[in-house]
């Protein structure tokens, strides 16, 4: 049976940055017809239901229906360190990071943390994430086996390092290549999971691992590829260090053919006028990580250069380096870093950044990010009055923009009131149960007041 879910509506008929705000469509009173886990179409709520009269309704009354949002940069193996204190990368990656993701080795730890990860993302309708695993392949099964088990879209990869890491995470050049292929071939493609070859940044991966690492990307093109690019100054000058042939931080990729369509750069803050070009250029696409970029102290995204540049940027929030699990508060965190950088970004830009965009980079745009015929039926129902204050500004709007707007910058999961994936409503109560299986509480109930 057909679904017919009604509420306003918000859907791209082009990217807004270079359309303006116009290339959103919101309907007020709008529906969202849903077919064997596809959206069948949209448009107004009379017509659909004129058209469908056997479908199965589910009325939202004033929710916002959108799109599930795309995170297209994080670490699922550091969701039980986020917001942890006092560190620039470096070391923040050298106290809290390595120690957590060498207990992801225990494929019960594994599984726990990959089903909390997906418990958090989708309390707050994130439907699609792309992350890191560890260097460790059963961290790759549980995230993929969680997802699939989900019946969610999600892209992962093994986080390959061969130096400058404990020897507890390190691999080998060859076990990069054999383990990352062994991965490919169990996951990539499978139902609605994506392999993604995953060197976790230069300083990590001798010139072995990344010559090796290229020569996989280039016997799975389809593949995407992510990694980390100029996300600190003193990242950038350690790399510097230990590749001194290379004209800057992007050109140690591309010496190793790990530049390119399909390859996924995450922060690029520190670029120099040769990179944006190269990217440019290349097809490459950036991951914007604003709250993590701000959390570890990293500097303020050019958002708007980059774009004007012509190099795609969608968001993402780097947990657990990223301090929130929530799409929107990383809508928020782009648009106070286009203000500090003098570029104020539309309620539609930065709406498109969080879906459509970040779909794009991870070359799954034709299958998700936007409400449009044909896409997989993963949705978003929000509360634009979600709380008190949200309420009273909102009830202040002369348009759907300045409605929009508050929840945008004051939303989290209380404005989150139903999540479809692949065209099922996702159960309710998944911020109380993920809340009681972190204080190891299975039985108990979370308090969403």
């Amino acid at each position: 049976m057909a679904d017919l879910l009604l509420g306003q509506t918000l859907a791209f008929t082009a990217d807004p940055f270079q359309a303006g705000p116009e290339a959103a469509r919101h309907e007020r009173l709008g529906a969202v017809l849903i077919e064997a886990g596809r959206i069948a179409a949209t448009g107004p709520a009379e017509t659909l239901r004129a058209a469908h009269p056997r479908a199965r309704i589910t009325d939202y009354g004033d929710g916002l229906i959108s799109a599930g949002f795309v995170d297209a940069h994080m670490h699922y193996p550091q969701t039980g360190i986020i917001a942890s204190w006092g560190k620039r990368l470096i070391d923040w990656l050298e106290s809290h990071t390595f120690p957590e993701e060498m207990r992801l080795s225990d494929p019960a730890h594994a599984a726990a943390t990959a089903a909390l990860t997906f418990d958090l993302a989708l309390a707050q309708g994130t439907t699609t994430l792309c992350s890191y695993a560890t260097s460790d392949p059963v961290s790759v099964d549980a995230f993929m086996a969680e997802a699939e088990r989900r019946g969610l879209r999600a892209l992962a990869g093994k986080t390959c390092m061969d130096r400058n890491a404990p020897p507890g995470l390190c691999d080998t050049a060859k076990r990069a290549y054999d383990e990352s292929a062994a991965l490919i071939a169990r996951w990539h493609g499978r139902g609605r999971l994506g392999y993604v070859i995953t060197p976790r940044f230069a300083p990590t991966s001798s010139p072995e691992q990344l010559e090796a690492l290229g020569a996989l990307w280039a016997a799975h093109p389809d593949c995407p590829m992510q990694t980390h690019l100029s996300e600190q100054t003193d990242e950038v000058a350690w790399v510097a260090e230990l590749f001194p042939q290379a004209r800057d931080y992007l050109d140690v990729y591309d010496r190793f053919g790990l530049v390119g369509p399909g390859a996924v750069f995450g922060h690029a803050i520190h670029l120099t006028a040769r990179e944006r070009a190269r990217l440019a250029g290349a097809g490459a696409g950036i991951a914007h990580c604003p709250t993590s970029n701000t959390f570890i102290g990293s500097g303020l995204f050019d958002l708007a250069g980059l774009r004007r540049a012509g190099i795609p940027v969608g968001l993402a929030t780097d947990t657990g380096g990223g301090s929130s699990f929530s799409m929107l508060r990383t809508m928020a965190a782009a648009y106070e870093i286009g203000q500090l950088r003098g570029h104020t970004l539309h309620p539609a830009q930065l709406w498109w950044l969080a879906t459509q965009a970040a779909a794009d980079i991870l070359g799954i745009g034709g299958h998700v990010g936007n409400l449009a015929p044909g896409r997989e039926a993963d949705l978003v129902v929000l509360d634009l009055a979600s709380t008190r204050a949200i309420a009273q500004r909102a009830a202040r709007a002369q348009d759907f923009w300045e409605a929009l707007f508050p929840t945008i910058m004051m939303g989290d999961d209380r404005a989150v009131r139903a999540v479809w994936a692949g065209g099922r409503p996702v159960s309710a109560g998944l911020w109380q149960d993920a809340r009681a299986q972190a204080a190891g509480h299975s039985g108990a109930k979370g308090d969403r007041t």
